[in-house]
């Protein structure tokens, strides 16, 4: 199949919805010709392809907002080492608990990140549990870093349902509306190989991710938001979100009374993240009270302005210069959150 439209006429197709499904549409969104590309003897698939470009970018932004707050930008880079490979196992070991219709039936499958399956919530947890690790370690604050990198995470995660598109995954119901996705016949669900377009999930969560992402970043400009108010709020809202989206999923999954695996996960993560943000703004502590850089880094910092020791004067050595009585006291005795 060669390259088409974005947008593409719509053949006539059934559809639960009696004679609406004989009625020919003029737009749907096609099914991608491929998903991948040969660079040399290695084929490059837009799935992997696209959660490089996202970890990419919410790295960057990260860098960006712990500088904004004082932290050192080279903290996020020794984060990332750590918790983007424990992000991409526990993402992993979740997919292969809730969805096991998908794996690959390969000795390998349980690892086949490439044929797609990273779920958010076991890649999350994990990378938390190692970032916070690695924050506590370097002696910042580990609520502080939460708000700054919530926002990130959502820009990855839109890029990475782009990668969604090209593998025909995380799709809907059949569906009719102009911005329906074709689905190609070898990616359709049981009992519904007979539809040809369905809802565009992962187009839903692009924009929803993009969406929320903004409105965390202006709470944190225009908002007295406690630490970490904001990664809170990531939790409640994608979660909230997830909940619409999963009642549209058809694609197979672990199913308890009736209801996919997924809405009660969501349900209960909808529920904590709210309950936490309402705690750490009643219980926590400002961000103008927490440390975005160890303290060896901030007394170094305070002992010497310009960073060079003292110079003896010329009539001879001088009394040596020291910081004023109990601010060394005063530093210390804020505690890392």
């Amino acid at each position: 199949m060669g390259p088409g439209p974005l947008i593409a006429s719509r053949p006539a197709a059934p559809c639960r919805h009696g004679t609406l499904g004989r009625m020919a549409l003029p737009f749907y969104i096609p099914s991608p010709p491929v998903n991948g590309f040969h660079l040399g003897p290695a084929y490059i698939h837009f799935y992997g392809l696209m959660y490089v470009v996202g970890i990419t970018l919410a790295i960057l932004i990260t860098q960006r907002r712990w500088k904004a707050v004082g932290g050192d930008p080279g903290l996020v880079g020794d984060v990332a080492l750590w918790a983007v490979p424990a992000g991409i196992v526990g993402g992993r070991i979740y997919f292969d608990l809730t969805t096991p219709k998908y794996i690959p039936h390969h000795w390998y499958g349980v690892f086949a990140v490439w044929d797609g399956g990273l779920g958010i919530w076991g890649g999350i947890a994990l990378a938390a549990v190692v970032g916070s690790w690695r924050v506590r370690r370097s002696g910042a604050s580990v609520t502080l870093f939460m708000n700054a990198v919530a926002p990130a995470l959502l820009v990855a995660q839109a890029v990475g349902r782009v990668g969604n598109y090209f593998n025909q995954e995380l799709f809907g119901g059949p569906t009719t509306l102009p911005w329906a996705l074709h689905i190609a016949p070898g990616f359709r669900p049981a009992g519904y190989t007979q539809y040809q377009t369905f809802h565009p999930t992962f187009l839903y969560e692009f924009i929803f991710d993009l969406l929320w992402a903004a409105v965390l970043v202006w709470l944190g400009h225009h908002r007295s938001i406690k630490p970490p108010g904001l990664f809170a709020l990531y939790v409640a809202g994608y979660s909230g979100f997830r909940i619409f989206e999963e009642s549209l999923r058809v694609d197979p999954s672990e199913h308890f009374l009736g209801l996919r695996l997924n809405m009660y996960v969501a349900s209960v993560l909808t529920v904590a993240g709210i309950v936490w943000f309402i705690y750490a703004q009643r219980h926590g502590r400002p961000a103008s009270e927490l440390r975005a850089r160890p303290l060896d880094s901030e007394d170094a910092d305070s002992a010497s302005p310009a960073g060079d020791p003292a110079e003896p004067g010329p009539a001879g050595p001088g009394p040596a210069e020291s910081t004023p009585a109990g601010s060394s006291e005063a530093a210390r005795a804020t505690d890392t959150a």
